[in-house]
């Protein structure tokens, strides 16, 4: 019988469940925090042998996700989210080892100095603990986060959707596997065995002080609601409105092939453009190509008037439209004055995510580059590269758009804090 048929929601106190996962994954992150970095990458190695040994006991759970998704019409953008594929598995396993051929993060000396007295002071990166992970659609998401969590020395706690049930409980036993066979303690990758929305709930409470952090993945309406209620911090970013401004000095041919990658390559990415602008004085050459481009390329366009007279394809956008995250082949198009009216365009409606110009003026990108207030700003490249992998990281566990601690991809280093150790040769205070 495979592990797809087997995996069942059990019947039990979910409060009480989830307090004593809590308990446990505590107990695991005092282990971990002075866990050997070969003993971490031996689990590491061994989960990602046993996903490539159980890719058709995965897949068959994942088939039962995606016929569940199905029945319940999810739009095609969720459904991409959730499948796996054997080529997706296979990026899930090598992402485990990318993570594992990181750099420790934990006992790094991030500064060192000495007081006129002698004491001397170093900065040194420790584990923040145990984080909490809840998320929807993405059942990579179970070994993302259980690897970075575990290479950085935090125990996680992980709740995937309901919509990911099956899927998720699978990759999941790959990594509590190899966590055994490393010698590490189960409870360290522990995942909430339940698709009720108390699961969620008991975890925004901090699991009676289990929990140092959230991390939230999914759709607005849960970020929402775990920036709402959570009781303890929180790394998210509540929604992805990602702008593509193509400047007076951009090159056609660079635009064309940037504007449609970053909206097309994968529309359900919180990395995918949602917001065409275009510099008036570039307009008459470049933004009727690069509408028929998106076009083209299946993506539907709704504009200003400038972009309804560029191509009578366009259908006119909203005040709306240039707030939305659409997570689908629709993308909002306007034509701007200037630079300045671009990055004041990005202020009103961005998101903080991520935003690009692209653009051959090396000043005009600099100024751009400095000036929009994001946490990733692109400058001739595609916005699909806002992703822990492509920033070498090995995968993320989120991108957060707040300014405190961790912003953008966060991988191993931000899911450490630091403490101070001092020493001394008797000092003592006057």
């Amino acid at each position: 019988m495979s592990v797809a048929v087997q995996i069942k929601e059990p019947e039990t106190d979910v409060r009480a469940a989830m307090r004593e996962l809590g308990l446990k994954a505590r107990a695991a992150a005092r282990e971990l925090a002075n866990a050997p970095a070969e003993t971490k990458n031996r689990a590491l190695h061994a989960a990602a042998r046993l996903l490539r040994e159980r890719a058709a006991e995965i897949l068959a759970a994942n088939a039962l996700d995606l016929a569940e998704a199905r029945v319940k019409n999810l739009s095609p953008a969720l459904i991409d989210r959730l499948a796996l594929d054997p080529v997706r598995i296979e990026a899930i396993a090598r992402g485990l080892e990318a993570v594992a051929d990181l750099p420790d993060p934990v006992g790094r000396v991030l500064a060192t100095f000495t007081r006129p007295n002698g004491l001397v002071i170093e900065r040194v990166a420790t584990p923040l603990g145990v984080v909490g992970v809840i998320y929807e659609s993405r059942p990579n998401v179970t070994a993302d986060a259980g690897a970075l969590c575990l290479k950085s020395g935090n125990a996680v706690v992980l709740r995937g959707g309901s919509d990911s049930f099956h899927s998720s409980a699978a990759i999941h036993a790959c990594l509590v596997e190899g966590l055994k066979e490393a010698g590490l303690p189960e409870a360290a990758i522990a995942r909430a065995p339940f698709a009720s929305r108390e699961a969620v709930g008991e975890m925004l409470k901090g699991l009676d002080g289990a929990l140092d952090v959230i991390v939230p993945r999914g759709g607005k309406s849960l970020v929402d609601r775990v920036q709402r209620e959570a009781r303890v911090p929180v790394f998210a970013h509540l929604e992805g409105v990602v702008h593509v401004y193509v400047d007076r000095a951009a090159d056609l041919d660079k635009a064309l092939k940037l504007v449609v990658n970053a909206k097309m390559r994968r529309t359900g990415v919180c990395g995918a453009a949602e917001t065409l602008l275009v510099h008036r004085a570039a307009a008459p050459r470049l933004l009727g190509p690069l509408i028929d481009a998106l076009i083209q390329a299946g993506c539907a366009v709704r504009g200003d008037k400038a972009a309804q007279e560029a191509d009578a394809r366009v259908t006119r956008a909203s005040e709306e439209d240039w707030r939305t995250e659409y997570l689908d082949a629709i993308i909002a198009a306007r034509v701007v004055d200037s630079l300045e009216a671009a990055i004041d365009h990005i202020e009103t409606y961005g998101s903080h995510h991520t935003d690009c110009i692209v653009t051959e003026d090396k000043a005009a990108a600099e100024r751009f580059l400095r000036q929009v207030d994001s946490a990733i700003v692109i400058h001739n490249a595609s916005t699909q590269f806002a992703d822990g992998g492509e920033f070498g990281f090995g995968a993320e566990i989120g991108i957060a758009t707040g300014r405190m601690h961790a912003r953008g991809p966060v991988g191993v280093e931000q899911l450490c804090s630091f403490k101070y150790r001092v020493r001394g040769d008797g000092q003592v205070r006057a």
